[in-house]
């Protein structure tokens, strides 16, 4: 539904009204009214040319003071460089034509740039000045009666409001038909009737859901956009459990996306197949028509939304077949991709702040900008105008600065969100360094304290839990591991599977950081215990952690180009997951190292020895629990030879 009402707003934009000019016999108006056109004609073909000729035939106006003419000229650079995606500079003309027309008081100028400047809005996200700017736009076409405005704004306007999941959308998109009728737009029907239907079933008003699906198939007959038609009908029927109907729906939107190679109808058609066979419980059927949809889906970038549900669908149906092994597979595809998707709309959000950003900072400009002229106008004036027009200049320059400084705190504002978005995904100092510098350097540190945990059996543990419930325990457990690492001023490094690893004293060095990370093992010890109690009493098996820590050298950085990782290497990391996998279940192991640096404040106990590749021997230590205050002495420092046998 979104998508498609978005490309209603993107082609509400080519309404462009013809020029008809000032009918001036006036030989520069119409030479400004020929550029007009050739410019108009060229925007899709040379937009180079298409510029040189707007940016004539504004020159022209201006000397000519052919103000409507130097308007059309402005619009016409609005739409190249809308075309381009330049969208500040599409703003920045658009306005420009806007106060022309109002200038002449254009009615029919006004309301085109107004829908413009508001689709532009709704594109970057912001729907607030979106919906200011469509509003204008359909009250002013109202007033003047052009049929083809109040279409293409009450489309803008219900789909902002569909965009925010208001209701009155509705009310917009219906006031549309009876226009459409009447201007003859056969598409436009299909596509607004097909998305009446499309919001009255998410109401579950099924009746009307089927009159509006089916109006745009009767007119749309077997064309290209009748497969979405098709696919609500399916919905519905599914939701009425009238399988023979609904299956008839689906199966004729798959015939017509398969013809017009409408991959998005396709994949709804193959879904809405695969959850009939579902609701029948032919579950090995319906399996085989997710696969289809799959492998459709995968190939689409731009689908990824899709890809979500389907992912959700299969794990589902995999579960039903007991397949755990490929319910897994999907619930775990089903929350990498929504960790995708929520990557991909932070992405926008910060695309959306940059171009607020963008726009404050050229509005700014274009302030001071005429701030200046205004000043150097009334300095002139000022030698004969006297002590009056001197206090006037101050006025204007103290208004001026009070706008800078407004614009400069909500730029300030922005940049803080920025940067705190980023530091979701990377230390604060890694971070600095990527905006600073545009890349991050790998560092050495000597002393790291690295810690591990892992599940015991957790393989088995997985074939006797449902996908979701799996995913959702593991995830509580990791919330709460995150919550006490913080807590200590610890860094998340990642989470592969059911095992976590975090580490201190990087990448900002923390002299107690050997101390916390054994204090946080204890922690998410004794949180698995209370976990596990709390399982236990619900008759279900505890799940069983086992914890590993060392202290060495390591290098850390960011790894990948697109999607930024910070991570740790070495032989110190090595050790670690050594600890984690010989350590014992409900344990704290650590390596002789770690014992030497935490013996006196944790009382510990000598467990054995392990051989590690390229290492030799290591001994290892149980933590049992911290000393109290009373038994703590100043710590012996570790023999260095020994630090530099074990790293």
């Amino acid at each position: 539904m979104v998508v498609k009402i978005k490309l209603i707003m993107l082609l509400a934009i080519l309404f462009t009204s013809p020029v008809l000019g000032q009918t001036n016999a006036d030989t520069d108006t119409g030479k400004i009214n020929t550029l007009i056109d050739s410019s108009k004609a060229l925007i899709a073909k040379d937009s180079a040319q298409a510029i040189s000729l707007a940016l004539e035939a504004s020159e022209l106006s201006a000397k000519t003071g052919y103000l409507k003419g130097e308007a059309l000229a402005l619009k016409n650079l609005g739409m190249v460089y809308f075309t381009r995606g330049r969208y500040l500079e599409t703003l920045g003309f658009w306005n420009q034509s806007l106060q022309l027309f109002e200038q002449l008081n254009d009615a029919n100028g006004m309301s085109n740039m107004l829908n413009n400047i508001g689709a532009i809005y709704f594109n970057q996200g912001a729907d607030a000045k979106a919906l200011e700017y469509s509003l204008k736009s359909l009250q002013l076409a109202e007033k003047i009666g052009d049929t083809l405005r109040m279409i293409s704004a009450l489309i803008n306007v219900g789909s902002i409001y569909y965009n925010k999941k208001d209701p009155v959308a509705l009310d917009y998109l219906l006031k549309a038909i009876p226009l459409v009728e009447q201007h003859g737009d056969v598409e436009a029907f299909v596509v607004i009737t097909g998305d009446i239907g499309e919001i009255y079933f998410d109401n579950k008003d099924d009746d009307r859901a089927i009159n509006y699906f089916q109006r745009s198939i009767n007119v749309a007959g077997e064309k290209f956009s009748s497969a979405f038609s098709y696919n609500g009908m399916g919905k519905v029927y599914l939701r009425k459990v009238m399988i023979p109907e609904a299956f008839r729906q689906h199966n004729k939107a798959l015939e017509i996306a398969v013809k017009f190679d409408d991959k998005l109808q396709e994949i709804r058609s193959l879904r809405g197949i695969a959850n009939l066979y579902m609701l029948q419980d032919k579950v090995p059927l319906a399996i085989s028509y997710y696969n289809k949809a799959r492998v459709i889906a995968e190939e689409m970038e731009d689908l990824k939304v899709e890809l979500q549900d389907l992912y959700k669908e299969m794990a589902s149906a995999y579960s039903k077949n007991q397949d755990y092994p490929n319910a897994f597979l999907y619930k775990s595809k089903y929350a990498e991709i929504k960790d995708t998707l929520y990557n991909i709309e932070s992405k926008k959000k910060l695309n959306q702040l940059q171009f607020d950003f963008e726009l404050s900072k050229k509005e700014s400009e274009i302030v001071l900008k005429e701030a200046s002229i205004k000043s150097e106008r009334q300095a002139r004036m000022g030698m004969t105008a006297g002590l009056a027009f001197i206090v006037i200049i101050a006025f204007v320059i103290y208004r001026n600065y009070l706008q800078k400084a407004k614009i400069n705190k909500v730029l300030d504002k922005q940049k803080v969100q920025i940067e705190n978005l980023l530091l979701n995904i990377l230390p604060k100092e890694v971070a600095f360094e990527l905006q600073t510098n545009g890349q991050s350097k790998p560092r050495h540190f000597e002393e790291v304290s690295i810690l591990f945990t892992d599940f015991k059996g957790f393989t088995s543990i997985a074939d006797k839990m449902t996908p979701g419930d799996l995913v959702e325990e593991l995830n509580e457990c990791f919330m709460a591991f995150d919550e006490i690492i913080e807590s200590y001023d610890l860094e998340k490094i990642k989470t592969i599977g059911d095992a976590y690893m975090c580490a201190g004293n990087i990448p900002t060095p923390d002299p107690d950081h050997v101390y916390k990370i054994v204090k946080a093992a204890l922690q998410i010890q004794e949180y698995i215990e209370n976990h596990n109690a709390s399982r236990i009493e619900k008759g279900k098996l505890p799940w069983e952690i086992r914890i590993g820590l060392h202290v060495g050298p390591i290098v850390a950085g960011v790894v990948g180009k697109k999607k930024y990782a910070y991570d740790i290497w070495g032989s110190s990391v090595n050790i670690a997951s050594r600890m984690e996998s010989n350590g014992t279940p409900g344990k704290v192991n650590i390596s002789s190292y770690a014992y030497q640096l935490v013996k006196d404040k944790f009382h510990c106990s000598h467990r054995g020895k392990i051989y590690a590749k390229n290492i030799g021997e290591l001994d290892m230590y149980y933590v049992e629990y911290e000393k109290p205050p009373g038994e703590i002495q100043e710590a012996i420092p570790a023999f260095k030879d020994e630090k530099h046998l074990q790293n």
